[in-house]
C-alpha cells in the first residue's frame, strides 16, 4: 500500500444503508457533514490527512452509536498524481463498505498568496485540495457512484463567483475551478450521478492558534458586514450537503449558505 495512504479500522459489516466519504472530515465543517450524515442513517467514511486522531476520535464515537458504520481513511491527496496511487485509494474507499453512495468534496487548504510573494508551491498545494484532487477523485469514483445512482457534493466559497478575496488570488482561482467542475460534470455525469455545490461565507471562524486567526476587533468587523448579525454554523453547512445528498431532481446547482454575506461583499474583509 502506498505510504500515503491507510485505513484505520477494520472492514465494516455490510449493510444496506447508503454511504458517504467526506474528505477532509475529522474537524471543523467536515465533521459536521459526517455527523449529520451519520443521524440520517448514512456509513460514513471519515478521510483525513493530517488530523488522525481527530479522526479516529470522531469514527469511535460514531461506532459506539451505530457498530460498524464509521471508518477512516488517512491520505495526502496527493495521491490523485499517480494514477496507480488514485487507483489504490479508489478500492480502499470502495473497500470500506462495498459501495459509494455519496462523495463530499470538503477537504481544502486556505492561506493567503499577496502579489509580489506568489510562488509555485502555493500553486500548486492550493490548487491540489481545491480543483484538482476533487477532478481527479471525481472521475476515479464515477464508476462506482454509477452503481448506485449517487451524487457529488464540492464545498465551495462564495469568493469564488465574481467576489474575489483581496490577498487570496491563488485560492479563489482555485474554488473557481472547482465551481466550473460542478457545472461542468453536472452536465456530463447526468443522468447517472447528480453533482452539486455548496458556498459557505464565514461559517466558521479559523482556529485561534492558527495563522489566520482573527482578533476581536476583525472578528466584529466580518460580524456587521453580515446581514443575519451572526457567524454562521458547521451544522448549517451540513444540512445544506444533506438536502443536496438526497434531492433527487437538483443537478448542478451551488446553494448559498452565508447569512446573506454576498449580498454586500465587494472584495476586502
Amino acid at each position: 500500500m502506498n505510504q500515503n495512504l491507510h485505513t484505520n479500522t477494520a472492514k465494516a459489516v455490510n449493510t444496506s444503508a447508503p454511504v458517504m466519504l467526506v474528505t477532509g472530515g475529522a474537524k471543523r465543517i467536515g465533521a459536521a457533514i459526517v455527523k449529520t450524515a451519520h443521524q440520517q442513517g448514512y456509513r460514513v467514511i471519515i478521510h483525513c490527512h493530517q488530523s488522525e486522531q481527530e479522526a479516529n476520535a470522531l469514527a469511535a464515537q460514531l461506532n459506539n452509536s451505530r457498530k460498524d458504520s464509521a471508518t477512516v481513511l488517512v491520505a495526502d491527496l496527493s495521491v490523485v498524481n499517480e494514477p496507480s496511487n488514485l487507483s489504490n485509494f479508489a478500492s480502499n474507499i470502495i473497500d470500506s463498505f462495498g459501495q459509494l453512495d455519496v462523495l463530499v468534496h470538503n477537504a481544502s487548504r486556505f492561506y493567503p498568496s499577496p502579489l509580489g510573494h506568489i510562488d509555485h508551491s502555493q500553486w500548486d498545494e492550493l490548487f491540489l485540495t481545491n480543483a484538482k484532487a476533487p477532478l481527479l477523485l471525481s472521475q476515479g469514483l464515477l464508476p462506482h457512484l454509477k452503481q448506485t445512482q449517487g451524487c457529488i457534493i464540492s464545498l465551495l466559497d462564495i469568493h469564488a463567483h465574481g467576489r474575489p478575496f483581496n490577498n487570496y488570488t491563488v485560492y479563489s482561482m482555485a474554488k473557481a475551478a472547482h465551481r466550473m467542475m460542478v457545472q461542468s460534470l453536472a452536465l456530463e455525469m447526468a443522468p447517472d450521478v447528480r453533482v452539486n455545490g455548496v458556498s459557505p461565507g464565514v461559517n466558521i471562524l479559523p482556529e485561534a492558534d492558527s495563522d489566520q486567526a482573527l482578533d476581536v476587533h476583525q472578528q466584529k468587523s466580518i460580524v456587521d458586514s453580515i446581514p443575519m448579525q451572526r457567524i454562521g454554523k458547521p451544522d448549517e453547512i451540513a444540512h445544506s450537503v444533506l438536502y443536496l445528498a438526497q434531492a433527487s431532481y437538483v443537478t448542478g446547482e451551488i446553494i448559498t449558505v452565508d447569512g446573506g454575506r454576498s449580498l454586500t461583499l465587494a472584495g476586502g474583509i
